[in-house]
């Protein structure tokens, strides 16, 4: 069987304490359990989470849904945005099986990266660690004001912004793109491919041009 990654790489810093790092839990979870209600996601896509303060670390490996359970999420530390792009193409060398002339191998992941401040690191080194992996669609978000999206904008085409009592409606989008994924993957055998391929997203999600 062929999986579909879909990777969440998560700005859990310590300007996200409160409100909005609980808006980021339950988005997690509402995702997870919208996700195991679509046959076609179930049945293809597999979820990680990766989360970035002054470090990144992976806190669920590549999952398939009906095994995903919920982790324990804080907010602390800085923004290492190049860390997390680092450690996600890492993970994706070591858990995305590769097609060989023998075999097909998993579909290309989707990456969703959410933050809500610049980075605090040395990004660029793992920007261009990252820009070597193959992936597929990857959409950034810009929550709240302060990040800058010139630098998301260098990660992917595809940024989006809004504000961070929203959250919801950010993973709202996540789910019905990974369901549309998966149902077009179970179809027709393609992968969604940019902007335009993508479910419309809610009122509340911003694309930045």
């Amino acid at each position: 069987m062929r999986r579909l990654p879909v990777y969440l790489v998560l700005d859990v810093s310590g300007s996200m304490q409160g409100e909005a790092i609980e808006a980021v839990k339950n988005g997690v979870q509402v995702l997870a359990s919208t996700l195991r209600s679509d046959p076609y996601a179930l049945e293809t896509a597999h979820l990680s989470v990766i989360t970035f303060e002054s470090s990144a670390k992976q806190i669920v490996p590549l999952t398939e849904l009906s095994q995903f359970q919920m982790p324990e999420i804080n907010a602390s530390g800085g923004t290492a945005l190049g860390a997390a792009l680092s450690l996600l193409s890492d993970k994706i060398d070591k858990e995305v099986t590769k097609t060989t002339p023998q075999s097909k191998g998993d579909w290309k992941p989707l990456v969703f990266l959410m933050t809500d401040g610049a980075p605090t690191d040395e990004w660029q080194n793992g920007l261009a660690k990252f820009k070597q992996r193959k992936t597929g669609v990857v959409v950034a978000c810009a929550a709240g004001n302060a990040p800058n999206t010139d630098v998301l904008k260098q990660i992917t085409e595809i940024v989006v912004q809004l504000e961070v009592a929203n959250l919801h409606a950010f993973f709202k989008w996540i789910s019905t793109t990974v369901s549309a994924s998966s149902r077009s993957i179970d179809t027709t055998g393609t992968e969604i491919g940019g902007l335009s391929e993508l479910p419309p997203p809610p009122p509340e999600v911003n694309i930045v041009v």
